[in-house]
């Protein structure tokens, strides 16, 4: 945000988190703006929410009444969706952080994200999925409570492939990369993604692990590139034709190619072989040919 400080509406759904999780949501969402707006949704009347009841006064946070009308009805969840949406048409905020591990707060995540608000989602593990991909970012309470390293739905391979491909789609375009690139990237293509899920602090420290990454500072930004390659040539070819003639349809397509090489070689770029396109450095090949997008052995 450009001008002032984002604004955020804090929404915590009571009767469904644990009064241990109250410090930790605060200290997050003061990562991304100032809570403008601080409440937590329950029946105040039911003594399952006793020990809130200091941790409110304490941390400045207005409880909001939910009574139970009907058994088996959650009123608080409604109580949740109605506020949400006058303080969205108020105008007053840049974004809403929900804290429940309840699915029924998923079409209200998708709406406030179609209004142009930023929104983060908090919540236990046991949060479905559907919940936290409609979240502009979700994060799991445990990692947030805890400095030991937790255990990710998206593993480490999966989310160093999505920084692989951003890295090379980059370069195809001869655009640079920057840290706070990869980092909005990850979070808008794995909404649960958090450092912190590996046991890192920081997304410059965890692209600072992943061999063949090289990181350089440049004024405000630091710039991400891959290590040149040092496979020779030779090497590549052997792997193309050993590749092609295990397909068993005797052709490969180039990307599927190019996918195998980049899985065994990670630092590959055909521009270390003066190429442009991945397409002419196949076709230079000895041995091989390419037609209709298809590499085929030759004889």
């Amino acid at each position: 945000m450009e001008g002032h400080e984002r604004r955020l509406a804090v929404l915590i759904d009571a009767e469904n988190i644990s009064i241990k999780y109250v410090k930790v949501i605060l200290d997050e969402i003061s990562n991304y703006g100032i809570a403008t707006y601080k409440r937590a949704y329950g029946d105040w009347t039911n003594p399952v929410l006793k020990g809130w009841k200091d941790e409110v006064l304490k941390n400045s946070i207005t409880p909001m009444q939910s009574y139970s009308y009907t058994q088996g009805k959650n009123s608080t969840d409604s109580a949740m969706i109605i506020d949400a949406m006058d303080i969205l048409y108020s105008g007053k905020v840049d974004g809403f952080c929900i804290v429940s591990s309840d699915s029924d707060f998923t079409r209200l995540a998708s709406r406030l994200r179609e209004a142009g608000m930023l929104v983060v989602g908090m919540g236990e593990k046991k949060t479905v999925e559907a919940f936290r991909t409609s979240c502009t970012t979700f994060k799991y309470l445990e990692v947030l409570a805890s400095e030991d390293e937790s255990q990710s739905d998206i593993s480490r391979e999966d989310v160093e492939d999505t920084i692989l491909k951003i890295l090379i789609d980059n370069e195809a375009n001869d655009r640079e990369t920057t840290v706070g690139e990869l980092g909005n990237k990850l979070s808008n293509r794995h909404a649960d993604f958090d450092v912190r899920n590996y046991g890192y602090s920081k997304l410059s420290k965890f692209l600072e692990s992943i061999k063949g990454l090289t990181l350089t500072p440049h004024g405000n930004s630091i710039t991400v590139t891959r290590k040149e390659s040092e496979v020779p040539r030779e090497e590549i070819e052997k792997l193309v034709m050993a590749a092609v003639k295990k397909s068993g349809k005797k052709s490969m397509s180039l990307p599927e190619l190019k996918q195998k090489i980049e899985k065994k070689y990670p630092l590959f770029k055909t521009s270390d072989y003066q190429y442009s396109r991945f397409s002419q450095f196949i076709k230079d090949m000895d041995g091989v040919t390419v037609r209709n997008n298809r590499v085929s052995l030759k004889g």
